[in-house]
This record gives C-alpha cells, sequence and structure tokens, in this order.
C-alpha cells in the first residue's frame, strides 16, 4: 500500500514533456549522464537522466523548461520530465527512476501486474560499458563486484564501530552503560584511501544497478 501510494505521488509530479529529439550519447557524459531503452508496444522508450541537472534543478525547484533530471522520450520525442525519483507512464504499466549519490539505484518497467523488466542501457554510456565487461570477462566482472561489496561492507563496519565510541562519550550514555574504544585506528592516509575506495567502488556498484539500503547509504 505505500509503495502504491508513493507511486501514485511520483505519477503526479510528472510534466509533460517539451517536444524536444533525444540528444546523442557523448562519451564525455559517461559520469553525468545515464541513458536507458526499453522496447514496448511497437515503441522505442528511452529515459535520460542527467545526473548533474539533478541537485541544479533542486535548486531552482525546475523552473526551466527542459531542464528536469530525468526525462522520457518516444521514438526520439520527448513526452514527460520530473523530478528524481521518478515514476513514468507507460502503456501497461509504469517506469520507475532512482538514483543515488553516486549513480542510479533502480531503472525498470513494472507492469500493472506487478512483475518487473529491467531496461537496456546504451552501449556508449558508464552502465552499457560495465555490462559489456560482464559479458566479455564475467569471472573477472565477479571479482570486482565481490571486491566492491567488502570495501563498502569494510567501510561500513569501520564507520559504525567510530559511531559507537562517539555515542559512549556523551555523559548521559557513558553514565549508563559505560565506553566503548574502537579497536579500528586508521592513520589520515589510511582514511583517505579508503575513502577514495569506497566511493569507486559505489560507483561500480552503481553501475550495475546494485543497491543495498544499509551498504550503499551508510557508506555514501
Amino acid at each position: 500500500m505505500v509503495k502504491n501510494l508513493a507511486r501514485r505521488l511520483r505519477l503526479g509530479k510528472v510534466r509533460a514533456g517539451d517536444g524536444s529529439t533525444l540528444p546523442e550519447y557523448r562519451r564525455w557524459q559517461l559520469f553525468s549522464r545515464s541513458l536507458f531503452y526499453l522496447d514496448l508496444a511497437d515503441h522505442v522508450y528511452a529515459v535520460d537522466v542527467r545526473h548533474l541537472a539533478e541537485a541544479k534543478s533542486r535548486k531552482q525547484h525546475e523552473k526551466a523548461v527542459g531542464k528536469s533530471p530525468a526525462a522520457l522520450y518516444r521514438d526520439g520525442v520527448q513526452v514527460h520530465r520530473s523530478n528524481l525519483p521518478a515514476v513514468f507512464p507507460v502503456p501497461g504499466g509504469v517506469i520507475e527512476v532512482a538514483t543515488s549519490a553516486f549513480g542510479l539505484k533502480r531503472m525498470r518497467f513494472v507492469s500493472d501486474d506487478g512483475s518487473e523488466l529491467a531496461l537496456r542501457p546504451d552501449r556508449r554510456s558508464q552502465e552499457g560499458l560495465r555490462e559489456r565487461f560482464g559479458y566479455r570477462f564475467p569471472r573477472t566482472s565477479a571479482v570486482v563486484g565481490f571486491v566492491s561489496l567488502v570495501v563498502l561492507l569494510t567501510a561500513l563496519v569501520v564507520s559504525l564501530l567510530h559511531g559507537i565510541e562517539a555515542l559512549t562519550r556523551i555523559p548521559v550514555v557513558a553514565e549508563h552503560v559505560g565506553t566503548f574504544t574502537s579497536p579500528v585506528r586508521l592513520p589520515t592516509w589510511a582514511k583517505i584511501t579508503m575513502g577514495v575506495a569506497g566511493a569507486l567502488a559505489a560507483v561500480e556498484r552503481a553501475s550495475r544497478l546494485r543497491f543495498n539500503r544499509l551498504i550503499d547509504t551508510i557508506t555514501s
């Protein structure tokens, strides 16, 4: 019920498109744009997500036409636009789009009967390149994915330990439960290295649309 209510609210925020044509994907947009396609009801639908436009549109309250962070195109013509997270109406269901701090976390078609179908990424996009890498080098791809998960889990554990330590230093808490000292002490260079590795791992997972509410939210 909550999910259906949220979906209806997001559908209500969708506005009519400006009729512009879908811009060609450029390689220099690798980290600022995501483009996905869906073949449906004899039409080709495309969802264009501008990651940098999201923050800009929120500050400007999306007053400028065409500056929305997400837009839906049908056969190359813009028919809808919306802020993120977005839910676009299409024949037989909706397309759900959501982002995280490091990229996409959801891009799927949800039919009226509840079944889900992933959209296909543009071959030149970050998500498309990662998908092709997975097809060509499945074992290496699996190792990269595993390493990304381990890095984020390590960062999560360290963050939790430091968080507990900070919490128990509050006088009221320390008086009732005592104090806790984290067994993990990282030098400055290690903290910087872990931060960079965590960011890269998060981007890698976002390129595969892998999102876990606990891991990818706390470590971002």
